[in-house]
């Protein structure tokens, strides 16, 4: 039971913050490298650092250069990165099965990097709209994003990713009954120890058009994608989706986008207490970033300060296009 406060002026809760050593014993979250997971976009070609005009300091990398994003980010301790594909647009398709091409440029990327630096985890992206020539992150026939025939493409997807030697799949098509058609089929191939971290309260969300550009999706969309990602006003509705995938198979859930969303993040640990992580997407990283670019707020602090918030509300890990800056300013954990 918790003990009764005192009456001011017994109690003065200025007293714990009277030196940055009190407030360092009294801090309540921390922020560590291990809770980072860095995000990167490939592209085809050879050492090419490509910028994003509406993601600054944010390049497509060709493959030479994503091993060595991925040793910098060992260097640094960050555990895992994860890989976005920039996909040639001859490439992109109705049905799209580039995506299962087990020479594609993720999977070619996935290979090189377990190669090089094989203490560091890789996490993937599992859905269609990198190869979807109608920019959906499922099959579209007549106009209608379908589910079980998008979940079928999604599985030969998944597998060819842990063929190549992923250690984490992230499906983040939210497509209904994916997780357990993937949990079974990976289990038949004898991938039992591939991690999944599934996209389970994906919200469709308006911070994601940086996103979009990077991966070369924004001119191929049609429509929306409100069918099938998750309406910004439910939050019951998350806890849902979280127990279903949780009883189909996934290790790790994932709500996205973070800020806007910290009250989900903070019920679905409370709710099921797993691994909980959320995606500081795009539209987040980009504000900031301008915002820091025109000297209209402090970038570092207010990276940090941002981050912070994701532990306090409590998420085991973030995915964030800071993460080399924070880690380079927090240092190793141990």
């Amino acid at each position: 039971m918790r003990s009764t406060l005192a009456a001011f002026p017994a109690a003065r809760f200025r007293r714990t913050r009277a030196s940055a050593a009190l407030r360092d014993l009294t801090q309540e979250n921390r922020l560590s490298v291990k809770d980072l997971i860095w995000p990167v976009f490939i592209r085809d070609g050879k050492d090419m650092v490509e910028p994003i005009a509406s993601m600054p300091g944010v390049p497509r990398l060709s493959i030479d250069r994503v091993v060595m994003a991925a040793e910098e980010a060992a260097t640094l301790g960050i555990p895992a990165i994860c890989l976005f594909p920039y996909t040639d647009p001859a490439l992109k398709t109705e049905t799209c099965e580039e995506a299962w091409n087990p020479d594609n440029l993720a999977n070619r990327a996935i290979r090189a990097i377990k190669a090089a630096v094989p203490q560091i985890a890789v996490m993937t992206d599992v859905a269609l709209d990198p190869y979807n020539a109608n920019g959906h992150d499922g099959l579209v026939r007549d106009g209608i994003i379908v589910n079980d025939e998008t979940v079928e493409a999604l599985v030969k997807m998944a597998l060819a990713q842990a063929d190549s030697g992923a250690d984490i799949l992230g499906p983040s098509d939210m497509m209904d009954g994916r997780i357990g058609a993937m949990r079974a089929a990976l289990e038949a191939a004898g991938h039992k120890d591939v991690t999944i971290l599934s996209y389970s309260a994906k919200y469709a969300s308006a911070f994601y058009g940086p996103f979009r550009d990077a991966v070369g999706a924004s001119g191929a969309l049609k429509g929306d994608k409100k069918t099938y990602q998750m309406n910004p006003g439910n939050s019951d509705e998350a806890l849902r989706l979280i127990a279903r995938d949780l009883s189909e198979g996934a290790d790790m859930v994932m709500v996205k986008p973070g800020m806007p969303y910290l009250d989900i993040c903070r019920r679905v640990k409370d709710t099921f207490g797993v691994p909980t992580y959320a995606y500081q997407v795009s539209g987040e990283y980009s504000m900031i970033r301008g915002a820091a670019d025109h000297g209209w707020i402090d970038g570092e602090k207010a990276m940090m300060e941002s981050l912070l918030a994701f532990k306090r509300a409590g998420c085991d890990g973030i995915l964030t296009y800071f993460a080399p800056a924070a880690a380079r300013l927090l240092g190793p954990a141990y």
